[in-house]
């Protein structure tokens, strides 16, 4: 339909994609030749182009008014000064629901962005390509997919279903305590690993269908959805159930949006940009490993998908079920004051056992040659020896990929640095590469030193990879594999090693974390973890916090089958076995480590006990960062009388340098989210007006509740 030439026009208030810098936070004002929807995807002219918009909010004002345009919106129709028509409607589709435009208008706020730029940048791609009649085809696509798939169901299989534990039981009755209640709270649901989460998972599922709603299914990363999309597609095969993750074809995605918005997907699955994914008859909210810091956004509108799951089951009424053996100290805390029903399931399903964890002394190990210690200490070879002979298998994490973490020079001491980033490029020995994790610069590995000539460089450390080789020495016989990013990287390769594993086709499997949360590895009763200790002592207040989980998830892979639980076991060699952390790992007792976090966190002012921010700038010159948050503190002052706001100086992130780019970060603290929310608000015109003051500036942005600091 073309609007370009409106009569009895309507005014309209439209949201669309403007950069932070701009100032430009508020939907703009548009004109149409008739009253559109709340949530209607338009497509609008923006300065000299055209592009996605969604309506806002129906007519505030009538045509003519005194309200002032902004000059981006501005260019003038004869009879309507400083206002341009809409170009097209594409109503064809539903219009976003307006729970949505709620959800989307809070984290716009509480993230301090943009309304448009958040709306827009959590929508498909795709859908900026089309027009209302390249929409409307795709509908018509979906239509008749559907009316084909719709003759090819089967009815879902109840007789497959296992019967539930008491526990189970316990953890839905709660959720159907807070489904009737009108303000539900969250379920912190504190399984063990292999306590049957999922399980509750699906139940909880079952009774949201039966009651036609919708159901929204997050987990915290890509490699997570196959296995739980298997077992939704298995308990659930005559419901449509979609996928929302980035790694689907741009097209998938927009596919699996529209069904979503339309109404024909009764289940979603997704990584945290699912949490903005429109259902117009939501019924449930599932967060799996609700701790998980993969659910923080670290790019553009920096949000919690935790945390808006929170708030939108707040919104629309309906419980949400926050899952985790480890809970993040936020949620346990607000378990603690009664805000989160809290249900504990603290048995294995089927009568399996967790394992014995057992702590090693690296200290007690003799060196090798270089100075370097043993791979493996004598007790935990042993371990995998035995574990071999009886046909099981074991997994080994070390949370590090490559081949080692550095090349180094024993005569002049150079490392193999990256010249962009400060950080080390890591030697790949397979593709004989020297690769930047981080900048992604890759080159061959050098003859000899660039810097002496010397021709004796040798690795420093150990990775998967070399892991991998050493293990091959060691236990000549056993078939060993290995998952890290490196071989799950093309498509369809994790699935492939996974089902390895599944199918007994591995002996020892060597991984990073990507293999230690999540996963049904029946067969395993050893886990080992080697070089656990950096984040016991790193400046982040939540490394502890992030060990303790990995561990105690790397710990749940084994003894998950009742017939060798009983012998299952975790080794983690170390050279602090007499810390807290560790002591509470051996007796599987989070609570206690929790308990020693919170008091520690307390004393120190630390959330969950006060609320952050982050400035975070960049420049190619690090003096222009520096004085960029510098005025910023100085612009701070006097802010809303100060709010008990703290600002810090500045300071550089863990990674000072990526990709030639300087970074600095600048910490705000205040004990009320409130009063911290109301200081942002007021401060961040302020900074809109000295981002143009400093001109060599690349970006800055706020982070609120920042996940590392």
């Amino acid at each position: 339909m073309d609007l370009t030439a409106p009569t009895n026009s309507h005014r309209l208030a439209v949201a669309v994609e403007t950069p932070q810098y701009s100032g430009l936070g508020d939907p703009l004002d548009y004109l149409s030749e008739r009253p559109l929807t709340p949530g209607t995807l338009v497509r609008v002219p923006l300065g000299r182009r055209q592009v996605l918009g969604i309506v806002w909010m129906p007519v505030v004002a009538p045509v003519g008014s005194t309200r002032t345009e902004p000059s981006d919106g501005a260019s003038a129709t004869p009879d309507r000064p400083g206002l341009r028509p809409i170009i097209e409607a594409l109503d064809a589709a539903a219009p976003l629901p307006l729970p949505w435009l709620k959800l989307a208008e809070f984290a716009a706020g509480y993230y301090q962005r943009g309304c448009g730029e958040l709306a827009l940048s959590v929508l498909p791609p795709e859908l900026r390509r089309l027009d209302a009649a390249g929409l409307a085809q795709r509908l018509r696509r979906l239509d008749k997919r559907l009316v084909r798939d719709s003759t090819e169901t089967t009815q879902d299989d109840a007789d497959r279903v296992p019967a539930p534990t008491a526990e189970q039981l316990a953890a839905l009755a709660a959720l159907e305590q807070e489904a009737a209640s009108p303000e539900p709270r969250p379920v912190l649901l504190h399984g063990v690993t292999g306590s049957g989460k999922t399980e509750v998972y699906l139940r909880a599922t079952q009774q949201a269908l039966e009651r036609a709603r919708q159901a929204l299914v997050l987990v915290p990363e890509i490699n997570l959805t196959p296995q739980l999309l298997s077992r939704f597609e298995a308990r659930f095969p005559a419901h449509r159930i979609v996928a929302l993750h980035s790694g689907l074809t741009p097209v998938q995605r927009l596919h699996h949006w529209l069904m979503a918005l339309q109404g024909h997907a009764h289940i979603v699955l997704g990584t945290r940009m699912a949490v903005f994914v429109p259902l117009p008859r939501l019924g449930l909210v599932v967060v799996d490993e609700e701790h998980d810091p993969s659910y923080k956004q670290q790019e553009g509108a920096r949000y919690s998908a935790r945390d808006l799951a929170v708030y939108r089951g707040h919104l629309e009424r309906v419980p949400v079920v926050l899952g985790s053996a480890t809970p993040s100290l936020e949620s346990w805390e607000r378990a603690r004051q009664g805000r989160y029903h809290h249900v504990v399931m603290a048995d294995r399903m089927g009568g399996a056992t967790l394992p014995q964890v057992r702590l090693f002394d690296m200290g007690l190990l003799t060196r090798e040659k270089h100075g370097h210690p043993a791979l493996l200490a004598p007790p935990v070879l042993q371990a995998l020896q035995e574990c071999l002979q009886r046909g099981e298998q074991s997994l080994l994490f070390l949370n590090r990929r490559g081949y080692a973490p550095v090349l180094h020079c024993a005569d002049c001491g150079w490392k193999s640095g990256c010249p962009h980033c400060s950080a080390w490029r890591v030697f790949h020995k397979r593709e004989r590469t020297l690769r930047c994790h981080h900048c992604g610069l890759a080159e061959r590995v050098p003859r000899a030193c660039p810097q002496c000539g010397n021709l004796d460089i040798a690795p420093l450390g150990r990775g998967t990879e070399r892991l991998e080789e050493q293990l091959g020495e060691l236990l000549p016989v056993a078939r060993i594999g290995r998952i890290d990013a490196d071989t799950a990287r093309g498509k369809g390769q994790l699935e492939s090693r996974l089902a390895q594993v599944h199918e007994g086709e591995v002996d020892v499997l060597v991984g990073t974390q990507m293999v230690t949360k999540g996963h049904d590895f029946r067969r395993i009763t050893l886990v080992v973890a080697l070089n656990p200790d950096a984040a016991l002592f790193a400046s982040d207040f939540r490394a502890p916090e992030r060990l303790f989980a990995l561990l105690m998830q790397a710990a749940g892979r084994a003894g998950r089958d009742a017939a060798t639980g009983l012998r299952s076991q975790m080794w983690v060699q170390t050279w602090h076995p007499t810390h807290p952390l560790y002591a509470a790992l051996k007796r599987h007792d989070f609570e206690a480590f929790a308990q020693g976090q919170l008091q520690e966190r307390q004393g120190a002012g630390l959330p969950p006990f006060s609320h952050l921010a982050l400035l975070r700038a960049e420049a190619r010159d690090v003096v222009v960062a520096t004085a960029f948050l510098r005025a910023a503190a100085e612009a701070g002052v006097g802010l809303d009388d100060d709010a008990g706001v703290v600002v810090y100086p500045p300071v550089p992130p863990a990674l000072a340098r990526v990709a030639g780019i300087e970074r600095m970060q600048m910490l705000v603290e205040c004990a009320s989210r409130a009063r911290l929310q109301r200081w942002l608000s007021a401060w961040l015109p302020r900074l809109h007006v000295l981002r143009a003051a400093h001109k060599g500036l690349a970006r800055w942005a706020i982070d609120v509740d920042p996940q590392a600091i």
